[in-house]
């Protein structure tokens, strides 16, 4: 009997919260290969406005996410990603709307069905402790506590943390992004600084990022920073934030910001955003360094070739966003390619140097590096814990390198600054960019390339 009573009770919570989904209800995933949860079907998000206030002592996070949304289809129900943190209200269009939980999956219910093309807005309010997750691959995303703060990351899911949303790289939007943090610290974000304001101890800071971004690349670095705010020789806004304890030692790497973005645009078109930048935080803070849109993260100190890696992102990941976690190559293989030319066009080895060294084993210091090299082809990575692993940042590289051999430098770079801007603040997967090269390139047979260095297994024949 007592059981029985349960039951009922159970059955009667999950009819309030609109646990019984009927009608057409958006998917609860986009079926990516790697993270198959990860984004909703049925609405496209064009924009987040996120009000967000922390407490580091207690770290104690509470927001209000509202997004603008246009549904793709009649929705009954749809679905956000959210991992951990308390939900207490949800409105569609300013009208109450019953929701569920399950894992990451947060299920909203209309009181009426929304209209396939028609825009809507939807809100959610939120608290709790943000959770740290863990990659598949190990390392730590999503909402990272600090000495003085907190540093959100959230590559490749991470983001769900902090925020309710279409968490895919596939679903880009614009932010608006508030945070209110006691007095005396600052909140840094994506995009352009959109004012502060101090009352009764608290400090509110504004940000808004204009061009399509998606969720992975959205960042909130909480802490004590020195704000400096230069302009580019040609005029382009720059705000770097640094960690106190970290302001003398970036000094020099910092200073050197400028001449990568003019050099970059030199090599791969015109800059993709409004504003540039860094965050730069102590090294037990994070990991990696990671390019969030406009403003990359660095762990520490950046030298000047992991500057220009996470600045190419801006172009080759960041503007140009893969559709889905299986094209990371089209990010890594860019960046990592942007190191070989800036250090063949400042007296360094030349790209074919680098592309010799790696191809005979004698690039890393280590044989086992040598032998993961060829582990698993670029653009099928075997699954989500080897996204990020040296086949995709090298091999990938080396993909490109064999095309530059195929079509001649002019080509190859006229090639590299279309590509950007082909798909400039949108998303592209592989088959998108070969068919590109073959578009632009007719004359000449990528056959081999695709088959034995971008998909092949194991070393392709000597080049």
């Amino acid at each position: 009997m007592r059981a029985h009573r349960s039951l009922v009770a159970v059955l009667v919570l999950l009819a309030a919260c609109g646990g019984g989904v009927d009608g057409t209800p958006g998917a609860a995933g986009v079926r990516d290969p790697y993270f198959p949860k990860a984004g909703n079907g049925g609405y496209d998000v064009a924009h987040y406005d996120l009000d967000l206030a922390y407490e580091p002592r207690t770290r104690h996070l509470s927001g209000t996410a509202t997004l603008t949304a246009r549904a793709t289809q009649d929705l009954s129900a749809l679905n956000l990603d959210l991992e951990g943190l308390d939900v207490g209200r949800v409105t569609v269009d300013g009208a109450e709307a019953r929701w569920n939980r399950a894992g990451q999956e947060l299920t909203v219910r209309p009181r009426d069905e929304v209209e396939r093309d028609r825009t809507f807005r939807l809100t959610v309010r939120y608290s709790g402790t943000p959770l740290t997750l863990t990659d598949p691959d190990g390392a730590e995303e999503g909402w990272l506590p600090t000495a003085d703060g907190a540093l959100a990351l959230g590559e490749p899911v991470g983001s769900m943390a902090w925020f309710p949303g279409s968490h895919h790289p596939s679903d880009k939007a614009t932010y608006a992004v508030s945070v209110t943090v006691p007095e005396g610290l600052r909140a840094v974000s994506n995009g352009e600084p959109a004012g502060q304001e101090t009352r009764s101890g608290r400090t509110t800071w504004r940000w808004r990022a204009g061009e399509p971004m998606a969720s992975y690349l959205a960042t909130v670095a909480i802490g004590r920073y020195d704000i400096a705010r230069t302009r580019t020789a040609d005029g382009l806004p720059v705000l770097t934030a640094v960690d106190l304890e970290q302001r003398e030692v970036s000094r020099g790497a910092l200073a050197e910001l400028p001449r990568v973005l003019d050099w970059a645009e030199r090599r791969f078109g015109p800059y993709p955003f409004s504003t540039a930048g860094a965050i730069v935080e102590r090294p037990e803070d994070s990991g990696y360094a990671l390019e969030t849109q406009t403003r990359p993260v660095f762990p520490g100190a950046p030298d000047t070739g992991l500057l220009v890696h996470e600045l190419a992102h801006q172009w080759y990941g960041n503007s140009v966003t893969p559709r889905s976690w299986r094209d990371m190559w089209l990010n890594e293989g860019f960046a990592t390619y942007a190191e070989w030319l800036w250090r063949e066009d400042h007296g360094g080895d030349t790209a074919q140097q680098t592309f010799d060294a790696l191809y005979a084993g004698e690039h890393f210091a280590d044989a086992e590096s040598d032998e993961a090299l060829w582990s698993f082809p670029p653009a099928d990575p075997p699954d989500a814990a080897h996204i990020s692993d040296l086949p995709v940042y090298w091999r990938g590289a080396m993909v490109l390198h064999k095309v530059r051999q195929t079509v001649g430098d002019a080509a190859f770079f006229g090639l590299l600054r279309g590509w950007a801007a082909t798909h400039r603040h949108g998303t592209a997967d592989t088959a998108d960019f070969t068919a590109y090269v073959e578009r632009r390139a007719p004359d000449h047979d990528f056959t081999a390339i695709w088959s034995q260095w971008l998909h092949g297994d194991g070393k392709p024949p000597h080049p």
